[in-house]
């Protein structure tokens, strides 16, 4: 499941609906990526970012939990 795509989607009001006219794709479709039983293609990835203002990496990469440990002992 993408969960920082979805709480950024929510965050700027914007419903899954959407954001599949945006990509150009069926309300299901989307669901499903964003669900994570199917994957974005890059250039929807690159078009999400786009949206949101954001980086691909703040969206789809996931967190690195060994730099995060090591700010979290600084």
């Amino acid at each position: 499941m993408q969960k920082k795509l979805i709480s950024w989607r929510r965050y700027h009001g914007i419903t899954q609906k959407e954001m599949a006219d945006k990509l150009g794709v069926d309300v299901r479709t989307y669901i499903n990526k964003e669900q994570g039983v199917t994957q974005f293609k890059a250039n929807e990835m690159f078009l999400i970012a786009d949206i949101l203002g954001k980086e691909i990496s703040e969206i789809f990469m996931p967190t690195n939990s060994m730099k995060h440990e090591e700010e979290k002992k600084q």
